[in-house]
């Protein structure tokens, strides 16, 4: 018998991972944003995502050129411009995001689903 406690998570579940570096919190709408109009200054970033707060936003591009998905291009001027775009690894999501992009109708089934659950008598949801 395996000792459940010992299972490498990767092997549990080997998407994980991909999860993880994918579907962070503002990731997605980063590197959409990135691949949809290209090359953009931080601001235009901020602009197009629009809730995202200046912090966060800093935080995550860090991460995502960190993790090889977003180039950052510094341009010694005076003032200092930045700039950041998709690279060809982040790029590689494409049919990703493509697949997700195609589900995105089933979105209308989840909300019916979810009224329907929160619209039943708790009873049922005892264990």
């Amino acid at each position: 018998m395996v000792d459940a406690t010992q299972v490498d998570p990767v092997q549990a579940c080997p998407i994980a991972p991909v999860v993880d570096v994918v579907f962070s919190r503002w990731t997605t709408p980063i590197l959409w944003s990135l691949n949809e109009f290209g090359r953009q200054r931080f601001v235009e970033l901020e602009r197009r995502i629009g809730v995202i707060t200046p912090k966060v936003l800093t935080q995550r591009l860090r991460q995502l050129e960190r993790d090889g998905l977003v180039l950052r291009t510094y341009y010694p001027e005076v003032p200092p411009r930045v700039e950041y775009e998709i690279s060809d690894l982040g790029r590689s999501l494409a049919p990703l995001f493509q697949s997700l992009a195609k589900w995105s109708p089933n979105l209308a089934k989840v909300e019916a689903a979810r009224r329907r659950y929160d619209d039943t008598e708790p009873a049922h949801r005892r264990p």
